[in-house]
């Protein structure tokens, strides 16, 4: 039997949908793939083991996903456009900038939650610098710009945008994501129950996050802020893959 056409690929080296049931086919083989990860561990599940189970051949898993470590990549996708939506609907009543800040970081929480136990096998996937899989690729970089947009409807959406600089309206999005990244990564080694410490670390380091941005608008503070604005700019943002901040 010959074999599929090779599909549009999304980046990552994960195939493009292009139809209803072949969305339906990818969402299967990526929900059998995050079920088996929790029961077996991410090492000892394989893709044969994946593609039996979803009742699907091996061809078609790896027509979706061109290697077993690329649903983690579309693990990234779907949790982020799930977080955002949460997040929208969570902060939707409150234009208190600390208050949208902090519920856009629980709700990763909550929405990550269920991925706990083998979030430590994603992260040595994910923490290697030239991995394609880490937050920081050029191949991360659709999850990566969800997360981002949703911090900048964080800020926006808030009475604090109107009184800042404008140029720091548009990096602050991106250092709220690497804040987001700071607490994942704390939550990957947090091993109390419902991983309470990291909760406590939202919940304590939000408003001193909010207060310190507040503190920007004044006009003595002002030296201090081009000087950070500049440190992000020229060594943190040109890490990321494709950042949008320019």
């Amino acid at each position: 039997m010959a074999a599929p056409p090779a599909p549009a690929e999304l980046p990552g080296g994960r195939a493009q949908p292009k139809t209803d049931k072949s969305e339906a086919t990818r969402a299967l083989i990526l929900e059998t793939a995050m079920r088996l990860f929790q029961e077996r561990g991410y090492e000892k599940t394989t893709m044969r083991a994946i593609a039996t189970e979803a009742g699907v051949s091996v061809g078609n898993a790896y027509y979706y996903f061109s290697a077993k470590e690329f649903l983690i990549q579309g693990f990234y996708d779907r949790m982020t456009h799930d977080h955002a939506a949460d997040a929208r609907n969570r902060m939707a009543h409150t234009r208190d900038f600390a208050e949208r800040l902090q519920f856009a970081l629980e709700s990763w929480l909550d929405t990550a939650a269920p991925y706990h136990e083998f979030a430590a096998q994603f992260f040595r996937t994910a923490a290697d610098p030239t991995s394609s899989l880490s937050p920081f690729s050029n191949e991360s970089h659709p999850a990566r710009a969800t997360a981002v947009e949703l911090f900048r409807e964080v800020l926006q959406g808030s009475d604090l945008a109107p009184k800042l600089d404008s140029e720091l309206v548009e990096l602050l999005p991106d250092v709220l994501w690497l804040h987001l990244m700071v607490v994942v990564l704390y939550w990957v080694f947090d091993r109390t129950g419902d991983t309470e410490r990291t909760r406590e670390f939202v919940r304590r380091s939000t408003p001193m996050a909010a207060r310190v941005i507040n503190l920007s608008r004044y006009r003595v503070f002002r030296p201090i802020v081009r000087d950070a604005k500049g440190l992000i700019q020229d060594f943190i943002l040109p890490t990321i893959g494709k950042s949008a901040v320019k």
